[in-house]
């Protein structure tokens, strides 16, 4: 079965860091693209980060300088490097995989990532 296994969240203090991972498995086709994206209670999921097979990614502007986003097409795994957490960055956060020619779409179950004042 396709999953997507995500690691790395918790609780940080706001100036601290985190590093997301995401692992997927019984893909039978290529990813085209791995991405993480944030939902706040109330709020529409949002894209924080994306990278594609090639390694061209794109950031959203509240992220830009602080966030990387990697990946080892290999293993099939994307990683969010989070620095400078701000409490505003308190999200869940799933993963999001785009899978052969057409991109058809799975999802992480999500993680909490908090940071305090």
């Amino acid at each position: 079965q396709v999953q997507l296994v995500e690691s790395g969240g918790g609780l940080v203090q706001a100036g601290g860091s985190l590093r997301l991972s995401c692992a997927a498995s019984g893909i039978r086709f290529s990813i085209r693209a791995m991405g993480w994206y944030r939902q706040a209670p109330g709020q529409k999921r949002e894209l924080v980060a994306t990278i594609s097979s090639g390694g061209s990614t794109n950031y959203a502007d509240s992220v830009k300088g602080r966030f990387t986003i990697s990946r080892d097409n290999a293993a099939n795994t994307v990683y969010l490097q989070m620095n400078s957490l701000k409490p505003e960055d308190t999200d869940v956060y799933y993963c999001r995989a785009a899978v052969g020619t057409v991109g058809y779409i799975y999802w992480g179950q999500g993680t909490q990532v908090t940071v305090s004042s």
